[in-house]
């Protein structure tokens, strides 16, 4: 009978992992602020542009309290939120290329912290478009 109270108690465990695992979200307006409290009321800290990545840390209410690629935290309310596949710039000028390769041609560069939406994906590469509208490739090992 332990045995088999154990086994439960793991595969509720294991089932439950991704949500403990922190769910990822992005911006999916233009540009939102970014609040030090889950309310209006709290002061705007900084700003993030549509597509902008977070994982979830909490919930209180309509408020997400996010942590980003920095680990820096702070709360958006939900519905600036969606579930579009997206990351963000690591590095300073990040070659955004015209294929998937290092030796295809450099189609933009963008800076740290530039959130790009994720098209596709092909082996190490991740197809990209940049809320402009440039669109291209970048390597998975130069964002979050």
């Amino acid at each position: 009978m332990m045995k088999k109270g154990l086994f439960l108690l793991l595969a509720i465990l294991l089932l439950a992992a991704p949500a403990l695992a922190g769910e990822r979200l992005s911006v999916s307006v233009s540009r939102a602020n970014v609040r030090s409290g889950p309310g209006t009321g709290y002061p705007v800290l900084w700003q993030v542009e549509r597509y902008y990545p977070m994982e979830v840390v909490s919930r209180s209410g309509d408020w997400v309290r996010f942590s980003d690629f920095e680990k820096d935290q702070g709360w958006l309310h939900k519905d600036l939120l969606g579930k579009t596949r997206s990351v963000v710039c690591k590095g300073d000028d990040v070659n955004v290329r015209t294929g998937p390769g290092a030796g295809d041609a450099v189609a933009f560069r963008v800076q740290r912290g530039v959130p790009l939406k994720v098209v596709s994906e092909k082996g190490d590469w991740l197809e990209v478009l940049h809320a402009d509208g440039d669109r291209g490739w970048v390597h998975k090992s130069l964002v979050w």
